[in-house]
């Protein structure tokens, strides 16, 4: 049976932590800079808020099977509220680093941090095993969209400096102290959640990881080949490579990336019905091919309203394996494993995908043709055919009575 009320909480949560990361991502090189920073010392800040996320996930993951869901996300909470204030108030560099270290800060686009395994892990034990997948199609929209619309908000310190005695290091400051703020609003939402969903608190395991171990490695591994090739054709790489190819300006590839990013937002809701209909794996690979197929075939493409098309079917079929992943790890994995199965496939993920760009570049650099996307499309072909071969026959439990 679904619990809609904390289910509704988590994803409010969701959007409360989506909007404010939307927004840092943006601000925190303006703000670091307007301190008197150098580009090089942003980064290394950057850098630094990355690797502290991945460590704490992965943490959380591996002690969250011994305490309560909510008290660890209220904790989380405190944290995002000292961090924003950190970053607001602190003025050394040394300081600086250890509060982009330890807090929560994301930099990026995705959403490696302390929240991911825990809501995750709540969510699959609030929701029935048909209703799970839906559950995280909404889950993925919900901070797709408040993603965005914290982007937009990244232009709130420009109207804030026309308030009387103001001025541009006070507006890019007041953020930050939002960034607390909202993370105080989304604390009061998990406190509304239950206690203990799910399970007996008394009698957890001791290990993180247990019959499911060999899974989960499998999946991280596999992921991470995935995430590596996403990172290939980053929009940064492929608003290059348009732009070397194509002579598209920044302007028209930013429309494309808008139009290519909404079809992205819908494809989450359309994992619902297909995965009912498939399976779960199923729905990742037959839906994540034609998309791999698609980045094949663009460096190929004579025009570029073909380019465009290519794109657009792409954007519609590559994320809708997003839900299906997160459902399919939930499922297949014993309930006081779900922690550390989603810290353990969302870490590695984002490491391979941060490793990549950087080639991408120097592929582009030897020749525009695009072999970027090339070898891109071809790792995802090759993902998505492992994937099935070594997990068909792995099946969530609401497909068990399938043929």
């Amino acid at each position: 049976m679904t619990h809609a009320a904390p289910v509704r909480r988590l994803l409010a949560a969701k959007a409360l932590r989506g909007f404010a990361d939307g927004y840092v991502a943006l601000l925190l090189p303006a703000w670091l800079i307007e301190r008197g920073f150098t580009p090089l010392q942003v980064g290394v800040i950057a850098t630094t808020t990355l690797a502290g996320s991945g460590l704490a996930t992965l943490g959380v993951g591996w002690i969250a099977h011994r305490y309560h869901y909510r008290a660890l996300l209220l904790a989380a909470t405190v944290l995002m509220a000292a961090t924003g204030l950190g970053f607001a108030a602190v003025t050394g560099y040394a300081p600086l680093l250890l509060v982009a270290f330890v807090g929560t800060l994301n930099p990026s686009s995705g959403d490696v941090s302390v929240f991911l395994p825990l809501e995750h892990a709540f969510m699959s034990r609030v929701v029935s095993d048909r209703d799970r997948t839906a559950a995280f199609a909404r889950y993925s929209i919900v901070g797709a969209l408040a993603g965005a619309a914290g982007s937009l908000a990244a232009g709130l310190p420009a109207l804030i400096e026309r308030w009387p005695g103001m001025d541009a290091h006070g507006a890019l400051q007041a953020m930050f102290v939002l960034y607390a703020l909202i993370a105080g609003a989304a604390g009061l939402v998990y406190r509304g959640l239950p206690r203990a969903p799910g399970g007996d608190a008394a009698q957890r395991p001791r290990a993180a990881l247990g019959p499911s171990k060999s899974r989960v490695y499998t999946l991280a591994a596999l992921f991470s080949v995935d995430a590596f090739a996403g990172g290939l054709v980053v929009q940064s790489m492929l608003a290059l490579w348009l732009y070397q190819r194509h002579g598209l300006s920044l302007a028209a590839a930013g429309t494309i990336f808008f139009w290519t990013g909404l079809l992205s937002a819908a494809s989450f809701l359309a994992a619902v019905p297909v995965a009912r209909r498939i399976g779960l794996v199923n729905t990742m690979v037959f839906t994540h091919i034609p998309a791999g197929i698609c980045l094949v075939l663009i460096p190929f493409a004579a025009s570029l309203p073909v380019v465009m098309a290519l794109l657009l079917v792409r954007a519609a079929l590559s994320q809708i394996d997003v839900p299906t992943r997160s459902s399919y790890v939930m499922a297949i994995v014993t309930p006081e494993e779900r922690p550390a199965a989603a810290s353990a496939t969302s870490v590695p993920r984002s490491l391979a995908a941060a490793a990549s760009p950087f080639l991408a570049g120097w592929m582009l650099g030897i020749s525009p043709f695009g072999w970027p996307l090339v070898a891109a499309g071809a790792l995802k072909i090759a993902y998505d055919l492992a994937l099935l071969v070594t997990f068909r026959d792995v099946r969530p439990p609401e497909e068990m009575g399938s043929g």
